[in-house]
């Protein structure tokens, strides 16, 4: 070893002690073992593998599915002097040749890739000659069926073992239940269990459902309430946008934020946001990934999520300073039923998703039998549009082909222009005399870039432009000129979403999937959604409700949700809490029931009472939930 963790902590990152389980992750992780860490977001999992890296001689390979947060952690390690580099979609082969070379030869300490890479010869060959340290999964509940998020070229990561039988693999996530627990580590064949996790409870972060009509009205006297910074999830891209506008009407500084903006602009307001600029950010589940931010002092959710993982990894994002902060969900009667519709739309039948494949192959102009690891830019409403199909069946479609392997479709991410010059000095010489338009195109990328008779290097086209005083079509022109004519190799920069076809394009009545596999993921989906319709039926400790969840069951009750603070309670008298019990007791003893089936055997107008006298029998321990169902004792 080259240097203690706690050297490499200060040294790197300036600080003088690591937070709580970060240290025994690094030392088992140092000690050769295998080792899963579950730690909540913003626990700091990267320091768990960045330092045990840097501890000993070579390189980190660091798997995850996010684009976005592979090019951020990139960046924030290149500021601190450390080389590290990413592989991605819509990169060139070039560009990833020469990036594997460095990776071999070079000092670089960390490769980002995604567990779609790994899967192709020129990876396995090139990480098969490098001196890998330590393998790190980033995401690790991707690996699992049962998990929320669930893509199956996390399934192939384990045959690295193949390639590098005595190195340790570090597997990471913020949000896993048991099963996912166990599942993680026998997918990834871990030598034996070693699992280190840090409690879910959050005591600075108050969980707060409430039952309103008037969302818009609520959400306004809530950030009117709460001071500091805050983060606005809403369910569709348009809705962010006309509830940012809401906000700023009645003088709160609010922005907006969904995938479907370029990624300076989603750059630009998420920088804004972070510094301050503005105060609330509204948005699609989008954003947030990889985003440090510790003074949130509210999330809101104006809508239900369909998995209490999802909630309980956005909602996290608030209080991370420690300060007491606000989780709270808007919830009214018809959100149960358009989160059951949507669940419906998730799961297309088979001659949709042939009908969408088929669709696929036209607009890409991809011949049967091409296609293999190609990347193609996607963008999903015109494709729609152009075959007269509903951007939902679209979508839902998409994500049942990448769960079976036939692709995978990542979000816009930003990869800038790139060339290479092709020719000698002299012919480039040769070249400027006959082309005196393009001479100072050339002089200027020269004297500005270093290296390009060698290797690609990356342009920034804005910039160059701005320099050369000309708009920037006319630079790309000029370039797309020099490429024309073999002086250069030009790739222009890239900023749309990248649709990848892992395996070689078939016939649409060709395509198959894993029906049992298929019924499996639907019948977890669901379970999933009733737990998250059952975080807000049931008045019962919220804080209790998640860590039960997520197999913590010796919690107290937490003193600050809304259940504890009865907002949620209605006025019992002893003899209306006795009749509640008789007939809950009696309905419970003639069989199971689910909290919705419960509630529906009594008068509308009586839930709350109806919700209150279970939660005194749940606390007595008279009633049990397991699976879902009331089981009285």
């Amino acid at each position: 070893m080259n240097a203690t963790p706690l050297e490499i902590l200060q040294q790197y990152w300036g600080y003088d002690s690591f937070r709580s389980l970060q240290l025994e992750v690094i030392e088992s992780v140092l000690a050769g073992k295998d080792t899963l860490a579950l730690m909540p977001t913003g626990g700091g999992k990267s320091i768990c593998y960045q330092v045990p890296s840097l501890c000993q001689e070579g390189i980190c390979l660091v798997i995850s599915p996010l684009i976005a947060l592979m090019k951020d952690q990139v960046e924030h390690l290149k500021k601190r002097g450390i080389l590290a580099e990413a592989i991605y979609s819509g990169m060139h082969y070039q560009e990833i040749d020469r990036i594997l070379d460095n990776c071999i030869h070079g000092n670089t300490k960390f490769l980002y890739v995604s567990p779609e890479r790994l899967e192709t010869e020129l990876a396995i060959a090139r990480i098969k000659q490098m001196n890998v340290n330590l393998v790190a999964i980033d995401e690790a509940h991707c690996i699992s069926q049962w998990g929320y998020d669930f893509r199956p070229p996390y399934l192939q990561i384990a045959n690295i073992r193949e390639w590098l039988p005595k190195v340790p693999f570090l597997a990471l996530t913020a949000t896993a239940t048991d099963p996912v627990v166990k599942d993680i580590q026998e997918k990834l064949a871990f030598k034996k269990e070693n699992v280190f996790q840090k409690s879910f409870a959050r005591q600075n972060l108050a969980y707060v459902v409430l039952h309103e009509e008037d969302k818009e009205g609520k959400l306004l006297e809530i950030l009117q309430k709460v001071k500091g910074t805050g983060i606005v999830y809403a369910r569709n891209r348009r809705r962010t946008k006309e509830l940012a506008w809401y906000l700023r009407q009645r003088n709160i500084s609010a922005d907006f934020y969904h995938a479907g903006l370029s990624t300076d602009l989603r750059s630009k307001k998420q920088d804004a946001w972070i510094n301050n600029k503005s105060r609330i950010i509204v948005c699609t589940n989008a954003f947030g990934m990889g985003i440090d931010k510790p003074d949130v002092r509210v999330v809101v959710h104006l809508d239900l999520p369909d998995s209490l993982e999802a909630y309980f990894q956005e909602a996290g994002r608030a209080g991370r300073d420690g300060q007491k902060s606000f989780a709270i969900l808007l919830y009214q009667a018809n959100d149960k039923q358009r989160l059951e519709y949507q669940f419906k739309l998730s799961f297309p039948a088979m001659e949709d998703l042939r009908r969408v494949y088929r669709a696929l192959g036209s607009y890409l102009q991809l011949a049967v039998g091409s296609g293999q690891h190609q990347s193609f830019d996607f963008n999903l409403v015109q494709f729609a549009q152009a075959f007269q199909l509903k951007p939902t069946l679209v979508l839902s479609s998409l994500k049942i082909l990448e769960q079976e392997g036939w692709l995978s479709l990542n979000d816009a991410v930003y990869i800038p222009s790139s060339l290479r010059i092709r020719v000698s000095k002299d012919e480039l010489y040769d070249y400027q005399l006959r082309h005196p338009k393009l001479e100072v195109v050339l002089k200027t990328i020269l004297r500005t870039y270093q290296g390009a008779f060698n290797n690609f290097i990356r342009i920034r086209e804005k910039q160059l432009a701005k320099f050369l005083r000309i708009p920037i079509q006319e630079l790309r022109q000029a370039l797309l000129k020099l490429h024309r004519d073999k002086i250069v190799q030009y790739h222009p920069q890239r900023d749309e979403p990248q649709l990848v076809f892992l395996r070689e394009r078939v016939d649409a009545d060709n395509l198959t999937i894993d029906q049992q596999r298929y019924n499996f993921l639907k019948n977890r989906h669901f379970e999933r959604m009733q737990k998250s319709i059952e975080y807000v039926e049931q008045a019962s400790c919220r804080h209790q409700q998640l860590l039960r969840y997520f197999g913590e069951t010796t919690t107290k009750k937490c003193g600050t949700c809304d259940v504890c603070l009865g907002r949620t309670k209605a006025k019992l008298s002893p003899d209306d809490f006795k009749r509640y019990q008789q007939k809950i007791q009696r309905l419970l003893q003639k069989e199971q029931l689910s909290m919705q089936e419960l509630v529906e055997s009594f008068s509308p107008k009586r839930e709350a009472q109806v919700m209150q006298a279970l939660e005194y029998l749940v606390d007595e321990g008279k009633v049990e939930v397991e699976d879902g169902k009331l089981i009285w004792r």
